[in-house]
């Protein structure tokens, strides 16, 4: 009777604009609330404990077809009861891949950081979009932090920095940078007019940017994946002999297959000596850089102009946390990337507007991505996550030293064993 009441006085009060009730409830907040409270303990068994256990499967394997067939993907014109959701939240984690079982191996991530998920719960919940301090001023402040720690440890006294959706756009953005300052005029003016440019890395990037993926010069590496220095001159030399204006070199700290680290010193005098910008794709090497004793391998970083780290590989940040670190800090960023929506980013606010980062990225809704390594790095400190690099290591280095030793390589006890053959690697 009481809740018949309330649903009469609220048809009684309503506020009706072309029929639609402007001041009634668009959901059900108490049904909504419990269905976050159950699918929470859903979340907690099926993918926190029990995609942990060792004991359980990795994955409930099924092709396409057949999964289609058992998960209900069609979308209805009416919605469909709680139970009914929950279940789906089930039969979707029953058949994912579950990248924190102890027997996922991927050559870029696994594993959960339970710090860093819970900085994603209360992202998500609070669903902030960090491009202006009023709408989201602690998550700017924690980038701005995150990012000023990172810059100290490639060894830079100052620089600048955003976090965005990959290393592939790191990877773009450092691009367009790069030929932003060598030739400013283009992002009024466009590609009309401008030499032909080349680089040496970055298909997609080339690609997406105009360039073209026929203006990649690819540099010859040796047998350990590494860039060869003196290959790299050849090319700009016949860079140049062709007709071409070199302005970036990107090298690789840390490639996705053999973990190789380009020689960056050498590459670094080289650019000096003919004034290119060099960019390190460090997305996946990066974090070696919290190591002492492996932060060697980036022997040479610091001279770079700009670098990717992507701390949702090694450092297990969560997916999705990469950051484009810039040395220039005469707001290069900003001038390549501005272009002055006054309706979003006014000068005259009551806060000092240089906190507003969202003029100096390519997107506008951004997601507080730093906020997830933010919660790592505080839960662990310095030494944990360095501690986190050097284990990632020393389990990478073991297979091989066993193969050394015995020829083979035995995973997971008699899980399974790899052996050389003329044919390459046997599984058995």
């Amino acid at each position: 009777d009481s809740n018949k009441q309330d649903i009469f006085q609220r048809k009684k009060n309503a506020v009706l604009v072309n029929g639609v009730i402007l001041n009634g409830p668009i959901t059900d907040s108490k049904a909504g609330e419990k269905f976050v409270e159950e699918a929470c303990k859903i979340i907690m068994e099926e993918v926190i404990r029990k995609a942990a256990d060792v004991t359980e499967k990795v994955c409930e394997w099924q092709p396409p077809e057949k999964l289609k067939k058992l998960l209900d993907l069609e979308m209805r014109d009416t919605g469909e009861p709680h139970q009914r959701l929950l279940q789906l939240c089930q039969d979707i984690i029953r058949y994912s891949v579950k990248t924190n079982h102890p027997r996922f191996f991927n050559q870029l991530y696994a594993g959960i950081d339970y710090y860093s998920l819970v900085a994603r719960f209360i992202t998500e919940a609070l669903n902030p979009s960090v491009y202006t301090y009023e709408v989201s001023p602690v998550f700017l402040l924690v980038e701005e932090a995150v990012l000023k720690r990172m810059i100290e440890f490639v060894g830079w006294k100052e620089g600048d920095g955003i976090f965005n959706p990959g290393g592939s756009v790191s990877n773009m953005y450092a691009m367009n940078l790069a030929r932003y300052k060598y030739c400013p005029d283009i992002k009024e003016k466009g590609l009309s007019g401008l030499p032909r440019l080349c680089h040496y890395s970055m298909n997609k990037a080339a690609s997406f940017l105009g360039i073209g993926t026929q203006n990649v010069y690819f540099i010859t590496t040796d047998e350990r994946g590494k860039m060869i220095p003196e290959e790299l001159e050849k090319q700009v030399q016949r860079a140049r002999k062709e007709g071409a204006a070199p302005f970036l070199v990107c090298a690789t700290a840390g490639t996705t297959v053999l973990g190789a680290f380009d020689p960056l010193d050498k590459i670094a005098d080289i650019c000096e000596k003919h004034g290119l910008w060099l960019h390190v794709d460090a997305s996946w090497g990066g974090s070696a850089l919290m190591s002492r004793k492996h932060r060697k391998l980036l022997h040479g970083i610091h001279r770079a102009d700009s670098v990717a780290w992507n701390p949702h590989k090694m450092l297990m940040a969560g997916i999705q946390c990469c950051a484009l670190l810039v040395k220039d800090n005469s707001d290069l960023l900003k001038k390549c990337y501005s272009a002055k929506a006054s309706y979003l980013f006014q000068q005259d606010k009551f806060y000092d507007v240089s906190y507003d980062t969202g003029d100096k990225s390519i997107q506008c809704s951004r997601r507080p991505d730093a906020f997830k390594f933010w919660m790592t790095w505080k839960a662990l400190g310095t030494t944990g996550l360095e501690e986190r690099v050097n284990r990632a290591l020393a389990l990478a280095r073991a297979p091989a030293a066993q193969r050394k030793e015995t020829g083979s390589i035995t995973v997971a006890g008699d899980y399974c064993c790899m052996r050389e053959s003329p044919q390459g690697i046997e599984i058995a």
